[in-house]
This record gives C-alpha cells, structure tokens and sequence, in this order.
C-alpha cells in the first residue's frame, strides 16, 4: 500500500492541531508516513482524490451481526465486512448471532479467522450462556483467552438473578466485558411494539417502558453488589437513561449504547405495518428519542450502534406480527447521525467505544498506523435500495432523507473506496 490523500479536510474533534485542517496524508504499508500542506507523489504513489474530501479516525461500531456461520443466505462474514468498510467502519464488534452459536474457545477462533486480513476488523462476542438459553455459562474464561471481547446472549435477557450475579462475579477475575439485554420478558409478555397511542390505535400487543426499566434496575443492583464490568446494549427509554446516569453517580462501571434508528425513528413510523420498522428494542416514542439524544450530548449513553441486522425477505415478508426483527444499519448510519447531530458531534459518536471492549484505538498523526474513514458531510439524499450494500435488504431508512456521502475506508492496510 503506497497512497495519497490530496487535500484532505481532517475531522477530528480530540485532535486540536489538526482539526479541520486541510492536508495531504501520505500512508506507505499501512502506517501514516507524513501529514503536510502539500506532499508530492512518488513514483507508484496511488492518488486519491475526491470532491470535499474529509478524513475521520475509523468509525466503530459495537454491535453489528452478521450469518456466517449457519445463515450465509442472510450476510457472509466477508460481504459484512466489505460493507461495513464501504460505508466507513473499520472495527466491529460482531454479536453472537449465528447457528451454531459461539460458545466455546473454537467458535470464537473460527469467527476471528473468518474475519482475518479483511478490510474491516471483526471482533466477536461469545455468549453468555451455553447455547444462549440461559441455564448455565458458557466457556467465559476460554472464550476470552481465544480473542472474544465480550459475554451477550444477543437480544435475550438473562431470567435468573443468580446466573448473572455469578456471571459478574466469575468475569470480573479477568476483565470481562458482561452484556445484559435491558428486558423484563414477564412485563415485555407478547408485545412487539412500544406500548402507548401507537400500539393502542393499531390493535398491536405492546412493550411498556417498564420491561426495560426493571431489566435495568435488576442489573445495577446486582453490579452494586459484585462489582465488574456491565454493558447494557441498545438502550430505548428516557428512564433507562437516568437510571445509568444514577449509577455512575454511585462509581459503577456500567456502560451503554443506543440504536442510530431509535434516535432517528419513533413509534408513529409503524402506520403502514411495514415490518422493516420491527426492531428490538422497539421504536419508542418522540419524548424517548429525544431523552436518548440528549443522553448522548450528556456522554450518559456512551456510544451509538447500528445494530445491523441482516434478515431474509421470507423472515420480514409476513404478517407483522410473525415478523422477524431487526433493520439494517451500516449503509445509513452516517447519515442519518447528520441529520440529527452537527458534524463533530457525528464523528465523536462514531469514534467513541473501542475502549470498553479493548479494541486498538485509531489515531491521525504521524507514525500511526492508518486506520481512517472517508467521506463529503454535506450532500443530502434519499436512502433507497441502490445505497444497500448487505445481502439482504431490511432497512427501515427506505425512503429518509439522509446527509452527506461515505466514500470508504483505508484500514488494516487496506483501501476500500
């Protein structure tokens, strides 16, 4: 790799004697050589340029599933991470959301080979639980020594107490990372839609606020006791907000992270019974959204995911209620973060996270290893299907208007354009 950046506008916000500065960036090998007003190539220099060119730290994102193995139909790890790296995210966390489920020492090394030398990195979750059901846990301690950078039975909560009071406790010897799913399952009973007006006026069972709400309480009291590390995923309620903010308050260390399309959608998007907008956690309400923007601004939620979700068109094509959820997420998930947010506020978000899953951070400057986003802040468009980029085709964004235009990534010495 021997490439240059031609007046490239560099965004980022923690870095202040480069932010917003247009520069050439020379990378040889992976590694960022130099960063100067103007640089002339060498020979066998590959020149990039393009129209506004900004330049970020790589994106991350820390929850994103994929099919491989057992639903390939669905995403191949390796079209994943192609589309991850198109659409400017260098670093994955990838959730345990394949058949059969990663809950051994092997499964965890099968998903790192799979992902290895690719223009994105992918960094897997094992489960909490053998089999994610919930009974007893799974290889932790094994997992973690074969690279697994966290424990989630993904989008499953944890029933009994006990198992995650001991999970805590047994993973805390080491540093694990604990995930739990912020659901009541007996208050969540069989509601598939945010409780309230919506649901009400649509004849569909509801989620009420209070299934995530006492899910949360549970945990933190449990964290209180034990101690360790606890990550709840893809908060929904502005309640669930405040209660983490209370815990931090207490010296917890709990983090959290939200869904891009439960800031960008609320409940009233579910008019047409389009099952694209089935999620979980459900869109919530505009008042919810707008407690998990401001939870953002506030640094109480810590980081934002797309919660890519690959799905079947048999799996979204059916009645809503049998419908499967989940929404893809890669492909718009800078664009819709700028419609809501300002372009710094945008890039912290998409930057933030790496830490509390010991991921390796990204950097521009000099010495550095190379591992950048690309992309114009500021066209506006119509997401629709030409800008998927997934197997499957489940985006709830169809039809939004989004901002501004990814160009790709340059990563793991590897350009993606």
């Amino acid at each position: 790799m021997n490439i240059l950046l031609k007046a490239a506008i560099i965004t980022d916000p923690s870095n202040p004697d480069l932010h917003l500065k247009k520069r050439d960036i020379h990378i040889k090998d992976g590694s960022i050589q130099k960063i100067a007003a103007r640089i002339t190539p060498g020979t066998k220099t590959r020149v990039v340029e393009r129209n506004n060119l900004h330049v970020s730290p790589g994106w991350f994102d820390s929850s994103v599933s994929f099919g491989e193995p057992g639903h390939e139909e669905r995403e191949t790890i390796a079209n994943g991470l192609h589309t991850a790296a198109k659409s400017g995210f260098t670093d994955l966390v990838l959730n345990p959301n394949t058949f059969p489920l990663p809950d051994s020492s092997s499964d965890i090394v099968f998903l790192r080979d799979a992902g290895r030398d690719m223009a994105a990195a992918l960094y897997p979750l094992g489960t909490l639980t053998v089999k994610s059901e919930g009974e007893g846990l799974a290889e932790l301690y094994d997992m973690h020594k074969a690279g697994a950078v966290g424990f989630y039975d993904f989008k499953k909560p944890i029933r009994n107490s006990n198992l995650m009071k001991i999970a805590l406790q047994y993973a805390r010897n080491f540093g694990g990372l604990v995930c739990s799913f912020p659901l009541d399952p007996q208050i969540a009973a069989k509601g598939i839609v945010n409780e309230g007006e919506v649901s009400v006026r649509l004849g569909l069972k509801g989620i009420p606020s209070l299934a995530e709400e006492l899910q949360i309480a549970r945990d933190l009291y449990i964290l209180e006791y034990t101690g360790g590390k606890l990550h709840i995923p893809t908060i929904s309620t502005a309640k669930g907000v405040r209660m983490v903010a209370d815990a931090r308050k207490k010296g917890l260390d709990v983090s959290c992270s939200v869904a891009i399309h439960n800031l960008f959608m609320t409940d009233s998007s579910l008019d047409e019974f389009d099952s694209n907008f089935k999620t979980m956690p459900p869109l919530r309400s505009k008042a919810d959204a707008k407690a998990l923007q401001k939870g953002l601004k506030e640094g109480t939620i810590d980081f934002v995911t797309s919660d890519h979700s690959p799905m079947d068109i048999e799996e979204k094509r059916v009645e809503f209620d049998n419908a499967a959820y989940g929404t893809l997420g890669l492909e718009s998930a800078f664009g819709a973060l700028l419609q809501l947010f300002d372009l710094d506020t945008a890039i912290a978000l998409l930057t933030r996270g790496r830490n509390r899953f010991g991921v390796p951070g990204a950097a521009i400057k000099e010495g550095a290893r190379a591992n950048l986003s690309l992309f114009d802040p500021e066209p506006g468009y119509t997401f629709g299907e030409a800008h998927i980029l997934s197997t499957s085709r489940n985006s709830l964004f169809l039809g939004a208007a989004l901002k501004g235009k990814v160009y790709g990534s340059i990563a793991h010495n590897r350009i993606t354009l």
